[in-house]
């Protein structure tokens, strides 16, 4: 047993030493530059565009027909305008692309009309 323990130890002890010797070493090598990479790359990296506001003003939704009214515009599926491609009218929601990017439109909440006495 005594045997299978210092081993076991031994084998621990190297693995161990093994971590504590790369770690630090995988931190400075992120650290590094690439010297390959052209001066002032990383301030000409692109930043996320922002989604642009687009207006869903209408759904036409039956059997026979699918049509989403989106700035204006009337668009089947399929369709796309600006930038913009209607992927699938759903009864209250647009799933578009819109520069490549997925997203979906929702229609506008009414606000709520008190009735009069």
């Amino acid at each position: 047993m005594t045997k299978f323990v210092r081993a076991l130890f031994g084998r621990c002890a190297c693995l161990a030493a093994g971590i504590l010797i790369l770690v630090p070493g995988m931190a400075l090598a992120a650290a590094l530059q690439d010297p390959t990479r052209p001066p002032g790359l990383e301030s000409r990296l692109a930043a996320p565009v922002p989604e642009r506001p687009v207006s869903l003003d209408s759904i036409l939704y039956s059997q026979d027909r699918r049509v989403a009214i989106i700035e204006g515009e009337a668009l089947r599926e399929g369709q796309g305008v600006d930038g913009l491609r209607v992927i699938r009218i759903y009864e209250n929601r647009v799933l578009v692309t819109d520069s490549g990017r997925e997203r979906v439109l929702y229609l506008e909440r009414l606000p709520q009309v008190r009735g009069t006495q």
